[in-house]
């Protein structure tokens, strides 16, 4: 089933789509091999608040030949924000000592205003240790279901994800222009019907031509600069940055101060989640550099904040760490009560299988015996009926000539009833 969308196509609803993304950098020469693939995923999710369940695997998919899936909380893992992770499908049948990268960029769409999508992106070696990874603090519920945003329509939710071995084609696809990603929520809030549809055809990825909307999701290639020239700028700024006599006055001080007590008024986990964690460097920067002799601080004070930077991030690691493996636990704890409950229920049915197997072992007993009756019985009464058979002859003979006397007698005793009746009269 197709309906007409706003952009005049025809588009089908998307439930679950698959498309390869096929990234050419045209600010190298053609020489160069310089073309990349992400697979990008759209999954939309109907009868969303709806959902019994406490989490929800999507389909399987391949990247680079291995299997991906996705994995979200809707009612959040164990916290009030949308959860969602990337999870590697096959994690339990891989090789000892496996492991794979792969970065990664999620979104949530506005279906009404494109524009206010939330997305986050990151990279990660996933191991036996750490199969899935993502952000637990996605997305606040409260959010989530406000109806004056579009994260929910007709009970839908449409989630996106970036996926590849190389994190840089990732970063390239982000570049899509305001415009054309308004233009693209449009088209899929258009599609209403319930098919499937997954592409698998490579999409080169082109500059969106002005004059002419279009429906289709494409993302534009980087100008220039490249990635690779911007990363390369803003690192060697860091370093001079880093290096100077920067003087910080007692305000900036106190602003950084307070960007810090801001990052400690949340959680380690929503900390971790808010990607805040680059913009606190500048804060530290300035808190390492600004002179103390000005305030009352200690020079114990003074040392433990300097040493902060280090320690904020091993305790929002730890604490992250930690949400994760009580999240396997819980799992894994669900997997053994499941077992724990098939193993009780085996156990009865294997008793009431002894049962009737005794049953039926002392009726097959029994049967056997009787069996067994009938064939000796037989046997006797065999060896009897041949018994007979032997004498037989001399048996019948004797009862011919039985017939014989009989006849004899009877008239040899009419004979003599005849004879006194004869006399009678004479004496």
């Amino acid at each position: 089933m197709e309906v007409n969308n706003k952009c005049g196509s025809n588009l089908p609803k998307v439930i679950w789509k698959v498309e390869i993304l096929k990234v050419v950098d045209v600010t190298k020469s053609q020489s160069e091999d310089v073309n990349g693939q992400v697979t990008k995923v759209t999954w939309r999710i109907e009868n969303f608040s709806r959902i019994k369940d406490k989490k929800l695997y999507s389909e399987n998919f391949i990247v680079d030949g291995n299997k991906w899936r996705i994995l979200i909380f809707p009612k959040g893992n164990n916290v009030n924000h949308l959860s969602i992770y990337l999870d590697v499908a096959d994690s339990e049948n891989l090789p000892y000592g496996w492991s794979r990268f792969a970065g990664f960029r999620f979104a949530v769409i506005d279906q009404i205003d494109r524009t206010t999508s939330i997305a986050k992106d990151t990279t990660h070696e996933f191991k036996a240790t750490e199969s899935d990874w993502g952000f637990t603090s996605f997305l606040p519920l409260s959010e989530l279901k406000d109806p004056k945003r579009g994260y929910l329509v007709d009970d839908a939710c449409l989630v996106e994800a970036y996926v590849s071995t190389d994190i840089s084609y990732v970063l390239m696809v982000q570049t899509d222009s305001d415009k054309h990603k308004t233009e693209e929520a449009d088209c899929v809030k258009a599609a209403v019907d319930d098919q499937k549809t997954v592409s698998t055809e490579p999409i080169e990825i082109t500059t969106p031509a002005q004059t002419q909307p279009s429906c289709q999701i494409v993302a534009i290639e980087p100008e220039d600069p490249t990635e690779e020239d911007i990363k390369t700028f803003f690192t060697s700024l860091e370093s001079e940055l880093s290096n100077s006599d920067t003087v910080f006055s007692k305000e900036e001080a106190k602003e950084a101060l307070a960007k810090l007590d801001e990052a400690l008024s949340m959680t380690p986990v929503d900390f971790y989640d808010s990607g805040k964690f680059s913009s606190l460097k500048q804060a530290f920067k300035i808190l390492a550099s600004f002179d103390c002799s000005s305030t009352t601080l200690s020079a114990e004070q003074k040392n433990e904040l300097l040493a902060m930077e280090e320690n904020l991030k091993d305790q929002v690691d730890r604490a992250v760490k930690a949400v994760q493996d009580k999240s396997r636990f819980t799992e894994k704890e669900s997997i053994k009560l499941t077992i724990s409950r098939n193993l009780d229920l085996n156990l009865i049915r294997y008793k009431e299988v002894e049962s009737e197997l005794k049953q039926v072992e002392q009726k097959l007993a029994a049967l056997l015996a009787e069996r067994k009756g009938i064939f000796q019985g037989s046997k006797e009464m065999k060896k009897e009926l041949e018994a007979l058979g032997k004498e037989w002859a001399e048996y019948e003979g004797n009862a011919k000539a039985a017939e014989e006397e009989e006849r004899s007698v009877e008239a040899e005793w009419g004979r003599m009833k005849d004879f006194i009746s004869s006399i009678k009269g004479k004496i």
